[in-house]
């Protein structure tokens, strides 16, 4: 696999990021326990799913939808915690779970005139996305962290972004089937479109350790939702 060995990785595009209301009982079983879930309301976390297509000018080429089931917390540091996270690029598989701990995997992405996209493995649709184009917008410069893990070993890493955005109206559809269906997501309470978008992914850090398995904890988390 060939994939840029440095960091910080800067990838260019556009992309469509939903926030939701989720119960904090329905995603403890996909993030270690190490982890302190934050509420926000009295049993809910934010969650957010995020899909964007990064062009020309990145340090490759892709489309990725992430799945951050919950904003967390570990010995005074915040974030956010990737429990599935996929793409349409080989390398980026491998540079994802070879630099960052990110559980990549493989998924085809269909975007249709610029206001649906739909993401699947094989036959299976993982969810597809329906939105609205923007109208008020406005530039803006933020930054953020996330965790992952390699071995036993608890990371973290920073991302910048700027983007020009806008709040928008969508509708996201997540099939019984999809391997984060148990999330219960739900409609979004508010949608970002980000255009021209300009994000930098830091190198990652160790900042502790744990014992978190995530195949045995994905098929904890299957059983959970059946």
């Amino acid at each position: 696999m060939r994939y840029p060995q440095y960091t910080p990785w800067m990838l260019k595009g556009y992309a469509i990021s939903t926030v939701h209301l989720v119960d904090v009982d329905k995603v403890r079983h996909f993030i270690p326990s190490e982890l302190n879930i934050i509420s926000v309301l009295p049993g809910k976390t934010l969650c957010v799913v995020y899909v964007s297509h990064y062009g020309s000018g990145s340090v490759l080429e892709y489309s990725e939808l992430i799945v951050i089931p919950a904003l967390v917390s570990y010995e005074g540091k915040f974030g956010g915690w990737v429990s599935h996270i996929y793409v349409d690029n080989s390398d980026s598989v491998a540079g994802g779970r070879e630099i960052w701990g990110l559980p990549k995997e493989m998924a085809e992405f269909t975007w249709e005139d610029n206001k649906c996209v739909t993401v699947r493995q094989s036959n299976r649709v993982l969810c597809s996305l329906d939105y609205k184009q923007q109208s008020l917008t406005w530039r803006q410069r933020l930054g953020g962290s996330a965790f992952s893990t390699m071995g036993n070993d608890l990371l973290m890493f920073g991302a910048e972004f700027e983007s020009r955005l806008g709040l928008i109206g969508s509708r996201l559809e997540v099939p019984g089937e999809s391997p984060f269906a148990g999330i219960n997501l739900g409609q979004p309470f508010l949608t970002v479109r980000c255009e021209e978008m300009s994000l930098q992914i830091a190198a990652p850090q160790v900042v502790g350790q744990t014992n978190y398995d995530r195949i045995t904890n994905r098929q904890e988390a299957k059983v959970a939702k059946e």
